[in-house]
Order: structure tokens, then C-alpha cells, then sequence
């Protein structure tokens, strides 16, 4: 594909379908550890999303009605809803990954750079397309946590790990506090054993750890204290005690213990 992310982000959610494909519609009714959201909550979300992304490419002046549409239902749940007509279970999960496809191959051709309209500022098409992954991959935590699986990450978790350190400034300017002037060294081991670097080294703060652990602590699917990531210095703990790679309001981290793999 012309953008690695798009294949990344296919690849992702083939990952997930595969976890699903071989559960019964019953099982898709079962709540997570994430606000109580079911498999179906969960699939409603990122289908709608993946489409509004599409509709990015494809169509503005529809995405500009539905984010007026989730604007009058007061929330997008409602909405999300509505738009596979309450689907779930195994039908839920087939429209779902058709338009991951769909988006995919939309993003696949789509100029990297050219500036898209959403919900919040306009983002780039790459920007859109990896947020995409990391909404899939981050969604996608709860459910391996549910079913009891340690998820086998790949290395095209490095595009949610840029997105976590390009987000350090925003986090700490989203809570209206002030940007510390220094990033913290962050190195990080990738799947594959790779090992990645961010920020200068030598200064006080330093994270270091699994690259798939830092992403779980900047998506929020896991309070740092669950994780190995060695944190050194005031900044760099102060950064992982509210890390938010994804957009909106700030957000609390779960506590200490809340998010994990369950034991089945």
C-alpha cells in the first residue's frame, strides 16, 4: 500500500477478526473491562468510526450531517447504533471487517498529506488512518482481555508508539498544565526485539520497557503500575500517570489492577 499505515491498520483488525470469528452470537453480549462495553459496543464503535474515516475520502458533506447527527442524539453511541441498525453477533462482525477493507483500500491510494475534515481540527490522511489502528488496536485490548489472551503484537505497533510520544506536549496542554520543556528518553523493545529510541538521552527522565506495555499505558488500557515500563524522573512519571495518545477530553487512566488478562 502507498501508506504502511493502511496495511497496518488492515492487518490489526484482521488480527481481531480472527480472535472473534470463532465465538457465537452469545458471546459477543458479554461485557469488558472497559466502561462495561460489550463485543458488540466495542465492533459498533470502531465500524462507525472506520466508516466516518471513509466518508473522509469518499463523501464531506455526509460526514458533516453525521457529526451533526451525533451533535442532536447528545452522544454517539446512539448513533453508532443506529447505523448497523442494532446489529451484532457474527452479522455485527462481517460488516465490520468489510468496512475495514473498505477504508483500507480507500487510504491505500489517498494522498498521505492532504488535509481531511473531522470532528476536532482537520488531520492528515495518515494521521487519520493510524488513528484508526490505534482505536483498533486499543478496542481491541478489551476483548483479548475478556477472552483470556495475551495478545502477539507485531511491530506495526511502532505507528501508536509515535503517536504516543508526538502526543506528550498535547496531554500535558489538554489538562492545562505546562509543557515541560524536555521529553523524556524513551526506549522501548519492539516485538520483533528492535529496539526504538525517542527524546536525548542523559537528562533525569527515562521510560524504558516493552513497546507494546508503553502503548497500553498512553491508550489507556493499562494503569503503568500493571506494566514492567521502568519509569526514572518527575516528568517522565508525571507524563505516564495520565499519557493520552487519543483526542478529546482529558481522561483518567483504570486504576491499578482493573485492566488485565483474565484468567479463563
Amino acid at each position: 500500500m502507498s501508506m504502511p499505515q493502511a496495511q497496518d491498520f488492515l492487518d490489526e483488525s484482521k488480527a481481531l477478526h480472527a480472535l472473534l470469528a470463532p465465538l457465537d452470537d452469545g458471546a459477543f453480549g458479554q461485557a469488558t473491562t472497559f466502561k462495561a462495553w460489550t463485543f458488540d459496543d466495542v465492533l459498533r464503535h470502531l465500524h462507525y468510526w472506520n466508516w466516518m474515516a471513509w466518508l473522509q475520502l469518499n463523501d464531506e458533506s455526509v460526514l458533516v450531517a453525521q457529526m451533526d447527527a451525533i451533535a442532536r442524539a447528545g452522544g454517539m453511541r446512539p448513533v453508532e447504533a443506529a447505523h448497523v441498525d442494532d446489529a451484532g453477533g457474527q452479522a455485527l462482525l462481517a460488516l465490520w471487517i468489510a468496512q475495514a477493507e473498505a477504508t483500507a483500500k480507500a487510504y491505500d491510494s489517498a494522498d498521505p498529506k492532504a488535509r481531511l475534515k473531522w470532528v476536532g481540527p482537520d488531520m492528515s490522511a495518515r494521521s487519520s488512518i493510524t488513528a484508526r489502528l490505534m482505536e483498533t488496536w486499543a478496542h481491541g485490548q478489551e476483548i483479548y482481555d475478556q477472552l483470556g489472551v495475551v495478545r502477539q503484537n507485531a511491530d506495526r505497533i511502532r505507528n501508536i508508539v509515535v503517536l504516543g510520544i508526538n502526543t506528550f506536549g498535547w496531554t500535558f496542554k489538554n489538562r492545562k498544565l505546562d509543557i515541560p520543556e524536555t521529553m523524556p528518553n524513551v526506549v522501548l523493545t519492539a516485538p520483533s526485539g528492535e529496539v526504538w529510541t525517542y527524546g536525548e538521552a542523559g537528562g533525569p527522565d527515562r521510560i524504558e520497557g516493552p513497546a507494546e506495555e508503553f502503548c497500553q499505558v498512553v491508550t489507556q488500557t493499562r494503569n503503568v503500575a500493571d506494566t514492567s515500563l521502568v519509569v526514572t524522573g518527575p516528568i517522565a512519571t508525571q507524563w505516564m500517570g495520565f499519557a493520552q495518545c487519543f483526542a478529546g477530553k482529558p481522561e483518567t487512566p483504570p486504576a491499578p489492577g482493573i485492566r488485565k488478562t483474565l484468567e479463563i
